[in-house]
């Protein structure tokens, strides 16, 4: 039963198994002669969308050159023999690789390593197209060859000599810098490699150059980033040292500013901060990732040292760690930086915080002492009501004494009068004080509510 077209499959399990056969290395018999070149995505043509299409166009153009079909838009990976040499392209997630290679007839002299080399198939117009993109370039020579090492400095132009022997089946010599053609160079002195070997072999160095360029460029963002950085510093201390000033003297005449505005200046900081941090973490997590890349292949190399040369490793932890160790040390300042602006922002927001509940408390003690003043003024109404009320009220009786006398009933309204009048103030006085105590009971009720 076969199941390789069966809906019991996973829709990622074919892409994804095919994903570790993805990228293979080249297969090699020297002698050899390879042109490497990571092509960078160009940095104004904006989002990462455009990746992918750049470096298919790349690709497609140069199909086209010599009559071959390109791969598909969403192709990883593409081999294919044009005659003269062969092509090895691969896509990562910010750049592409172009590795020529081509096979020569017979080794070459020492003194003539690199006078043929594979890119030299590739037509000018192309490599004029690579405008600006170009991160790495370098030519390989795999050959049989016996080399005293004056002989392979002169190949480097007396450069600083980088060397090792891998699996005592090759030796590797390098100097990490830019010939005066504009391309690095990689000898790989074969001394008895095996089936495929070659291939990996070559592979991860031509890896460690690359990934090394890449980790690199996290160091340019950490050297623009420190003098940022060191401005941001300080002026935190000067607001720093304003709140202080501030909370030593807080009765003292500061100014113009205030609380409120120095919270302004912390909170254009912090948005400072932010748009350095985001303008860096992803270059600067990057770089760390390549730097993790590059000591992995190095160990895949299982260096042996050379006599009186620097191995591969060696000079990576001299010249590669310190830079990556700067953009490591950046990382840090910036998240340690943003800590310390939100702790001053937490300080003055709280320092805000109090003031203004002190102002609260004063305008409240204010209105306590206004709501005191109209309750006085208000006994002394009720007390002028009492007396008013109380006066019409007994002008009432009076005139009702009156008219009773006026009927023949035998009554003196002077009397009358006289004898209610402490009636009527009690009984004004109590209605007043009655109401007042109801209408206060109603407004307990409803703040409880």
């Amino acid at each position: 039963m076969s199941i390789a077209h069966s809906s019991l499959n996973h829709r990622l399990r074919i892409p994804l198994a095919a994903e570790v056969h993805s990228r293979p290395s080249l297969r090699l018999m020297g002698p050899e002669t390879l042109t490497h070149l990571a092509v960078y995505s160009r940095e104004d043509r904006g989002v990462d969308a455009d990746h992918g299409t750049f470096q298919h166009e790349l690709l497609a153009a140069l199909c086209q050159y010599f009559g071959v079909a390109s791969p598909h838009r969403d192709a990883k990976y593409f081999f294919h023999d044009f005659g003269p040499f062969r092509l090895q392209w691969e896509s990562h997630t910010e750049f592409a690789t172009y590795t020529f290679a081509e096979q020569r007839e017979r080794a070459a002299a020492i003194e003539h390593l690199f006078d043929q080399v594979a890119l030299r198939h590739v037509p000018e117009k192309w490599l004029h197209s690579l405008d600006g993109t170009l991160m790495a370039a370098t030519h390989v020579v795999m050959q049989h060859m016996s080399a005293t090492l004056t002989e392979m400095r002169q190949q480097f132009g007396g450069n600083l000599l980088v060397g090792s022997e891998s699996q005592n089946f090759a030796k590797v010599w390098t100097d990490f810098a830019i010939a005066p053609d504009g391309f690095g160079r990689v000898v790989v002195q074969d001394t008895g490699m095996q089936y495929q070997q070659a291939g990996r072999l070559v592979q991860r160095v031509l890896e460690v150059e690359t990934y090394r360029m890449m980790a690199l460029l996290g160091l340019p963002r950490a050297q623009q980033a420190a003098p940022v950085l060191n401005g941001i510093e300080t002026e935190l201390a000067r607001l720093s040292l304003d709140m202080s000033d501030r909370v030593d003297a807080p009765n003292a005449a500061h100014g113009e500013d205030d609380e409120s505005h120095l919270l302004q200046k912390i909170t254009a900081l912090a948005a400072r901060m932010e748009k350095l941090a985001m303008e860096n973490s992803y270059r600067f997590a990057a770089s760390k990732a390549y730097y993790r890349l590059v000591q992995a292949r190095i160990d895949e190399l299982r260096e042996t040292r050379i006599p009186g040369v620097p191995t591969i490793r060696e000079f990576m932890d001299r010249r590669l760690a310190p830079a990556m160790n700067t953009c490591e040390s950046m990382v840090r300042r910036q998240e340690a930086l943003a800590e310390r602006i939100g702790r001053t922002n937490d300080l003055l927001r709280t320092r805000v915080g109090i003031v203004q509940e002190q102002q609260n408390r004063r305008i409240l003690e204010s209105l306590n002492t206004r709501a005191a003043q109209q309750l006085r003024l208000q006994q002394a109404v009720e007390g002028l009501s009492v007396v008013a009320i109380s006066y019409y009220s007994i002008g009432l009786v009076s005139y009702a004494g009156k008219a009773l006398k006026a009927a023949g009933v035998p009554v003196n309204p002077d009397v009358v009068t006289g004898i209610m009048i402490p009636v009527l103030v009690m009984a004004v006085w109590l209605g007043l004080r009655r109401m007042h105590h109801k209408v206060s009971s109603h407004a307990v009720e409803s703040k409880r509510a």
